[in-house]
């Protein structure tokens, strides 16, 4: 990895941490209540519109109920957005309404926390669609998964208690204490940068080159015409004008990536110069997705009475990410081991000129492109800078690791921290079993139902994953939608499924993804990897509630030292990404071979 690629990954990491120790601060004292007195009285009158208070607790039958009927109720709010659209104002462009299948996934996507977009966004959603149903969805899936980590904290520091909390307050501090103001900040920032935010029509703009074209021929009927041989007969045209869309999107832009939502207002997404047009958009922009995941490790050492426990779980994270980033970003630098420069031998080690550019933004290049892509795919974020269909295959490999792990490194707000620290009572409990100690987290014992309940919370989505790859292969629906044959092709499909299960959204590209076929497998997927996982870990913090908390003793497993963290590591790596093993196999490590044995 060269020295410029090293020097933006530290100074990312030193941005990130600096920004995410004081935020991890005010994310307890909204976890706490403690908050100003004004902030309490605007609260009171949410609560008492919707029959609560802050003073109200809930079990976590309760809490699940809760959660799972408001997240519901977004689903079918989404959907009639969408399939009303025409009808409805802040809609200059006149879009039509859209198809029930792909409107029941958009609706399961941006509700699911992840934003995977079957549609092109500037010629399918109007404006009122994007503010009023998925960017709110953007706020309140954020918001769910920050407050499932709250209900797991107060499970840890519960004493023979069955409250892990209150849902409607929960959501209610989260969205208007974090996600709200943070997001109002970003967009200004985001917008003084160039980031468009208006609600003008569409504009015609003049190109500085004409630009020449075929199109089909069109007949009297107005359908294409074609030769004898049955094919389409196509016109020579030119134009100098393009037409450049428009819309609220700073707005958009900065809580799809604060909440770690992902999608876009436009089809290319952060490579779009009105959503990422400089250097220091594109930064910020990084960072922003994973400021509250590092954030919340800090909040959970502060309110565990123990900051090395939360620094612990933040080293495991840091740890799989910049070994990430090195594979990653050597791969892309390396580029294509056939496209040697003219006249040099391949036997020289002289591989692609400048690396493998292909698929990315000129503007951010190889070193952002790269970690860019592996923070999205750690992060449940669908938002990319570059292509990630175009990767070299150990490139697209890591990103598929990346988010076959559970999306555990730093993942999205909130579920990447409760996530981990499955794997943190996993890891005790195997620990426990070698050293012959009591399996014990936190003071709190790992028995039996805890690891049934975590047992489900890893499988839950290796098992969705899996199975929905299998099935979009063997279905003539599924292999339709496939561009590229063999090995690449089969990783766009495990891609899709990978992304679709464990609530990412970003995507390889190359299959045509906006099918009945794929609209209903997909939002299958993401509604069951989303609360197939939330349930059990809600369980989780349930029956830690109700335990007393142990005194720590010398017979006590640490697990806030070195130790602890390379055996979590170990546990993340051979417990996550064993599941897939033999799927990788068969895409993009056939992919790599293939390549590299051609030399």
């Amino acid at each position: 990895m060269s020295t410029s690629a090293w020097g933006q990954l530290i100074l990312f990491l030193v941005v990130l941490f600096f920004a995410a120790s004081p935020l991890g601060s005010w994310i307890t004292k909204v976890y706490d209540g403690k908050l100003p007195k004004i902030f309490l009285r605007l609260e009171s009158y949410v609560y008492k519109a919707i029959g609560t208070s802050d003073e109200e607790t809930m079990n976590w039958s309760h809490y699940a109920y809760a959660l799972l009927a408001f997240n519901a109720i977004g689903v079918l709010f989404v959907y009639a957005v969408q399939r009303l659209q025409d009808l409805l104002p802040l809609n200059p462009a006149g879009m039509p309404a859209t198809s029930p299948d792909l409107s029941f996934n958009t609706a399961v996507s941006f509700v699911t926390n992840t934003n995977w977009q079957s549609y092109v966004g500037e010629a399918t959603m109007s404006y009122l669609t994007q503010m009023l149903a998925l960017s709110v969805q953007n706020f309140f899936s954020a918001a769910t998964g920050i407050a499932v980590v709250f209900a797991l904290f107060r499970g840890f520091t519960g004493k023979s208690t069955q409250s892990i909390g209150n849902f409607w307050v929960d959501i209610t501090r989260i969205t208007a204490w974090i996600l709200l103001p943070m997001s109002i900040v970003f967009a200004v920032v985001l917008n003084s940068q160039g980031v468009i935010q208006n609600f003008d029509a569409y504009k015609e703009a003049k190109t500085v080159e004409i630009t020449k074209y075929q199109e089909p021929k069109l007949g009297d009927d107005g359908q294409p015409v074609k030769d004898e041989k049955g094919n389409p007969v196509t016109i020579d045209s030119k134009t100098d004008t393009q037409i450049l869309a428009m819309g609220p999107v700073a707005s958009q832009e900065a809580i799809k990536m604060l909440g770690t939502n992902g999608g876009g207002f436009f089809n290319a997404n952060s490579a779009h110069p009105f959503e990422n047009p400089t250097a220091l958009t594109n930064f910020l922009q990084m960072i922003s997705i994973f400021l509250i995941p590092a954030a919340l490790c800090f909040t959970f050492g502060a309110v565990v009475g123990d900051m090395r426990q939360g620094v612990a779980i933040l080293a495991a994270m840091t740890i799989i990410f910049v070994v990430a980033v090195v594979v990653t970003t050597n791969a892309e630098q390396t580029g294509n081991p056939l496209l040697t420069p003219l006249g040099v031998d391949q036997t020289m080690n002289a591989f692609q000129s400048g690396g493998n550019m292909e698929g990315k933004e000129v503007r951010f290049g190889i070193n952002s492109s790269s970690l860019f892509a592996v923070i999205t795919t750690s992060a449940s974020c669908g938002a990319v800078n570059t292509m990630h269909d175009s990767l070299t295959p150990m490139g697209g490999l890591v990103t598929l690791i990346m988010m076959q792990l559970g999306e555990v490194v730093f993942g999205g707000v909130g579920t990447g921290l409760y996530s981990m620290l499955i794997f943190a009572i996993l890891a005790v409990f195997i620990s426990g079993l070698m050293i012959g100690r009591t399996p014990e987290y936190l003071g709190k014992k790992i028995e039996s139902h805890e690891m049934k309940l975590t047992s489900i919370a890893i499988l839950v989505t290796p098992i969705l994953v899996l199975a929905g790859t299998a099935i979009a292969l063997l279905a003539d629906a599924g292999k339709a939608g496939v561009a590229n044959p063999g090995a690449h092709g089969f990783s766009e499909i495990l891609y899709a499924l990978s992304s679709a299960g464990n609530n990412n959204g970003s995507a390889f590209a190359g299959l045509s993804a906006n099918t009945p076929f794929y609209n209903v497998l997909l939002a299958v997927v993401m509604w069951f990897g989303r609360f197939g996982v939330i349930l059990p870990i809600l369980a989780i913090a349930g029956s830690l509630a109700e335990k007393k908390r142990l005194s720590v003793t010398v017979g006590t497993m640490p697990t806030h030292g070195p130790l602890f963290i390379i055996l979590l590591v170990g546990t993340v790596l051979l417990v996550g990404l064993l599941n897939y093993v033999p799927a990788l196999a068969l895409g993009p490590t056939v992919e790599h071979l293939m390549l590299w044995t051609k030399l």
